[in-house]
């Protein structure tokens, strides 16, 4: 028998953009099934003001606390008002912090909102995204090699969320539909420089997504047969004879989160260099 699902508030206190502390929450909350966070997330908390407002809140809805300030006299001010509402808090930069000043000798610089600083890397993510949006669902197959990945699958493998989410860790990434029967297009076949992935999945999977998903209204779209799963396996075994013919690497996104497809992607992009 299933417990009820109990809540409690998960308050992110931040300096920058308060993604590291959303990843930290959450991943951390995601092991506990019969617990769900209420998240309350105060980004661009930089002064004493604004974090005596950020107090009011959690006065009325007391939670865990995470905060990552690098001032210390604001991380201060966050650990004494904890202790004394008598809340569990933690400053998740501070024992990296700790560790890499061990181990490379000196202190660290204590630079707000250091990780965003608008250098080379910064905008490479963004040429990436652009990129990306460009080349999104088979457009402009022409410029394909221009691209550092390539996703092909059918409809319905996230190939547009994972290439989104690659482009922002600075990967060009074109995405391209495999439909019955139809040829892909001539430039990927003949292009040298991305590393061009199948994403596949179970029929059941696909069809289920596809229930919750119907597109197109055209008179040539046949809904039932979108959700089909005989004529989505005959999809996935034309998807898989292309794949093996140009001796294309596949992945299997059934039980995979975006996150943890991109991670297998750079992982085979890294091994092909």
């Amino acid at each position: 028998m299933n417990k009820p699902q109990s809540f409690f508030h998960l308050h992110l206190i931040s300096d920058a953009t308060g993604e590291t502390l959303l990843a930290a929450g959450r991943a951390a909350s995601a092991q506990y099934k019969d617990a769900r966070a209420i998240e309350h997330i105060y980004p661009l908390i930089r002064t004493e003001k604004q974090l005596m407002k950020v107090f009011d809140d959690i006065d009325e809805e007391p939670g865990i606390v995470l905060y990552t300030v690098v001032d210390q006299h604001l991380a201060g001010i966050i650990d004494s008002r904890c202790a004394a509402m008598g809340l569990p808090c933690v400053s998740v930069l501070e024992p990296v912090l700790t560790v890499f000043q061990s181990y490379l000798g000196a202190p660290a610089g204590r630079r707000v909102g250091a990780q965003h600083v608008l250098d080379a890397e910064y905008f490479r993510r963004i040429d990436a995204l652009n990129f990306t949006m460009e080349h999104d669902d088979g457009q402009l197959p022409d410029d394909i090699d221009q691209a550092d990945v390539v996703l092909i699958g059918i409809s319905r493998t996230s190939k547009t969320p994972t290439s989104i989410y690659l482009a922002n860790r600075g990967i060009k990434t074109a995405n391209i539909p495999i439909v019955l029967g139809v040829p892909v297009p001539e430039s990927l076949v003949t292009a040298k420089v991305p590393l061009i992935v199948g994403l596949v999945a179970t029929a059941e999977r696909i069809s289920h997504v596809r229930q919750n998903r119907i597109l197109g209204s055209t008179m040539a779209f046949d809904a039932q047969e979108y959700i089909d799963r005989a004529s989505i396996t005959e999809e996935l075994a034309y998807a898989r004879q292309i794949c093996t013919r140009h001796n294309w690497p596949m992945i299997d996104v059934s039980r995979r989160s975006i996150e943890e497809t991109a991670a297998a992607i750079v992982a085979l992009r890294n091994k092909s260099r």
